[in-house]
């Protein structure tokens, strides 16, 4: 491997979340998500360097999607193909007009449509190299802000898994930055080549606006992220109300009173 290493402090947390919630196993082919970003570098850095360490048996590869956003989007991958190639990753480019589909929509739910094909073209790309589970970059501040987006939004508790077993195409998505935080990724990747998100949307999403938020509200609440945290655990829940009553439910307490 190149001269890049990876912190032990960093290593534990990705090494905890790979045994906690039983991420990689013996004989996995896993296909990383590298968009050129930091977070997937880094994700690149520390799959190679857990095969390195471990006698746990898997192989990688890589894929980079290609959306159509920008015109010399394949020349800025040079760092990337650079990178795999030093950690003898295989590493692909899949080419999606996904910039177009924005268009012909008039740009409504753009991050949606954007997130939707991009799945669907790495859980093909999986199935088409024999892959049975796909890696992606999200962090801890990835989670918390879907989490704290969820009860905004909808006012339900919800964020994504750091393991999910998708079963309509026998394919399994782990996270193994789970634990790791957006800053101490920025910090350990201050020397690399970061490809700059070709997205026109870039910093005016939803997530950003939630990531604004969290920073404003951190100065009056420090500990607000670290208990949008804990809150995500099964095990956080108090005393809640009960789950609203149908009127059936209610029906007979509701005649007591005629």
């Amino acid at each position: 491997m190149n001269d890049f290493n990876l912190p032990q402090i960093i290593f534990s947390k990705i090494f905890r979340a790979v045994v906690e919630f039983e991420l990689i196993d013996e004989g996995d082919k896993i296909l990383i998500g590298v968009s050129g970003g930091k977070d997937s570098l880094l994700l690149i850095y520390a799959l190679a360097t857990l095969k390195q360490r471990t006698k746990k048996n898997f192989s990688l590869a890589a894929l980079t999607i290609d959306p159509k956003f920008s015109d010399d989007f394949k020349e800025k991958l040079i760092a990337v193909k650079k990178i795999c190639n030093e950690l003898g990753i295989e590493h692909d480019i899949c080419e999606i007009d996904i910039a177009k589909l924005i268009r012909e929509q008039n740009n409504k739910n753009a991050c949606y449509t954007c997130a939707y094909f991009r799945r669907a073209v790495m859980n093909r790309r999986a199935n088409e190299l024999g892959a049975n589970k796909i890696a992606y970059a999200h962090h801890l501040d990835d989670a918390v802000e879907t989490f704290f987006m969820s009860l905004l939004s909808t006012g339900q508790l919800n964020t994504f898994q750091p393991k999910t077993f998708l079963d309509r195409t026998n394919l399994t998505v782990i996270r193994p930055l789970i634990y790791v935080r957006e800053s101490e990724i920025k910090n350990l990747t201050q020397g690399f080549e970061i490809l700059k998100s070709p997205c026109p949307f870039d910093g005016f999403t939803n997530r950003q606006r939630i990531k604004n938020l969290i920073a404003e509200l951190e100065k009056d609440f420090p500990n607000i992220f670290s208990h949008l945290a804990a809150a995500m655990r099964k095990n956080s829940i108090g005393e809640l109300w009960d789950a609203p009553k149908t009127r059936q439910e209610m029906r007979e307490t509701y005649f007591s009173f005629k």
